[in-house]
């Protein structure tokens, strides 16, 4: 399995940007996809994860505090992709961005992947 992911840049503050990762490979089931962060010197954080539930229905996000209300976290479930919406990006946004993403290869199994990071710098 790989984790693709694009989408970082440069912006001004109050700006945008939307992330992407597709995953591809050996997949039976995608349990979780999300993105978490680094920044310089810092521990890497839990940014927004989307969860799959039994049914559609049961689906589940959840976001950091830091960033709830300006990001926005979406699957496209077809594509096996996971998206980050990114507005009023703040300076203290700036990181290393990665996707991650639990998948099951089989019935019995479950895996923890990671993308390349790809870097969001938010200048003031």
């Amino acid at each position: 399995v790989q984790l693709q992911a694009s989408g970082g840049g440069l912006v001004q503050a109050g700006g945008s940007l939307r992330l992407s990762c597709a995953a591809s490979g050996s997949i039976l089931r995608i349990n979780a996809m999300g993105w978490y962060r680094q920044a310089p010197g810092k521990q890497r954080e839990l940014v927004a994860v989307a969860t799959t539930g039994t049914m559609l229905s049961d689906d589940m996000t959840n976001y950091a505090d830091a960033v709830k209300g300006r990001f926005t976290i979406s699957r496209d479930y077809a594509k096996n992709t996971v998206y980050l919406q990114m507005n009023s990006l703040k300076p203290e946004d700036t990181a290393v961005y990665y996707c991650n993403a639990q998948i099951s290869g089989s019935p019995w199994d479950s895996n923890d992947y990671w993308g390349q990071g790809t870097l969001v710098t938010v200048s003031s």
